[in-house]
C-alpha cells in the first residue's frame, strides 16, 4: 500500500521505466494522475513510441538510429538528448551482453550470448523538449527533376529555387515520391537523406536504373516560422 507521495512516485518511475507498461497506457496514466492530485511535480518528458525495426535473425537484433530515421521521419529526433531506452521485461538487460547509445542505436549479436540468441527489442529516444513541441515546417518542395543521373533534392538547390520557403539548417527532411510514396517504401537506395546535403537518389545505384522523381518537406527551427508559416 502506498501511502506516500515519494513513494508513489517511486512506483510510478517503477512501471514507467521497468515494466512493459506505456507511459499513456491507462493505468500508467491513472497513476500519474494520483500523484499529481498529491501535490507531487510531474516532469513533462519529450519521449518518442516505441520502435521495433528489426526482427531476430542469424546475427541478433539491431535497432539503428540511422535506419529508424529513414523509416519514421519526423517521429525521431535526429539527435537524440539521452540514450534510447529498450522495452524489455525486469531485469533482461542483466543477462543479455548487448551495445546502445544516443548516436548508434542498439545492437544485440547471437555471438556475444552464449548459448542463448537474442530476444526481439524495442527502443524509443528522449528527445530535446522542443522536438514535442509544435513544430515550424515548410511545404512540399521538388526543385529537380529526375534526369539521367538521378534526383537530387539538396538544401542549397532548395534555397536558390524557393527563396525564402527554405531554412538553410533544417531540423529534420522527410522525402516522398511525387505519387505520394514515403521513401522508406520505395525501395530505392540514397545517397545522401539528411539535414547537411539534403536528398539525392542515383540512377547507377538502383536496381532498375532508375530513380522516382522525390519532393521533400523540411522541419525547420521555430523562429524561421515567425511570419512566414504556420507551426503546426
Amino acid at each position: 500500500e502506498y501511502k506516500t507521495a515519494a513513494t508513489l512516485e517511486s512506483f510510478f518511475l517503477f512501471l514507467r521505466d521497468s515494466v512493459q507498461l506505456d507511459v499513456e497506457s491507462p493505468a500508467v496514466t491513472s497513476c500519474k494522475k494520483c500523484i499529481t492530485s498529491l501535490g507531487v511535480l510531474c516532469h513533462s518528458v519529450c519521449r518518442t513510441r516505441w520502435f521495433d525495426h528489426d526482427d531476430p535473425t542469424g546475427n541478433g537484433d539491431y535497432e539503428v538510429l540511422s535506419d529508424l530515421l529513414t523509416m519514421y521521419p519526423r517521429e525521431i529526433c535526429p539527435q537524440s538528448d539521452g540514450d534510447k531506452v529498450v522495452h524489455l521485461s525486469v531485469g533482461a538487460l542483466f543477462s543479455v551482453s548487448c551495445s546502445y547509445d544516443a548516436t548508434y542505436g542498439f545492437a544485440c549479436v547471437n555471438a556475444d550470448q552464449g548459448s542463448r540468441s537474442c530476444e526481439d527489442y524495442r527502443v524509443r529516444f528522449t528527445c530535446p523538449e522542443e522536438f514535442c513541441q509544435e513544430q515550424c515546417r515548410t511545404r512540399w518542395m521538388n526543385s529537380d527533376t529526375p534526369s539521367e543521373e538521378g534526383d537530387v533534392e539538396s538544401i542549397l538547390q532548395l534555397m536558390k529555387t524557393f527563396p525564402g520557403q527554405a531554412c538553410k539548417n533544417p531540423v529534420s527532411i522527410e522525402a516522398k515520391t511525387t505519387r505520394g510514396i514515403s521513401a522508406a517504401h520505395t525501395g530505392d537506395t540514397y545517397l545522401s537523406y539528411d539535414v547537411t546535403f539534403g536528398f539525392a537518389c542515383i540512377n547507377k545505384k538502383q536496381k532498375s536504373k532508375q530513380c522516382e522523381d522525390y519532393q521533400v518537406i523540411l522541419t525547420c527551427p521555430s523562429d524561421f516560422c515567425q511570419g512566414k508559416f504556420s507551426c503546426r
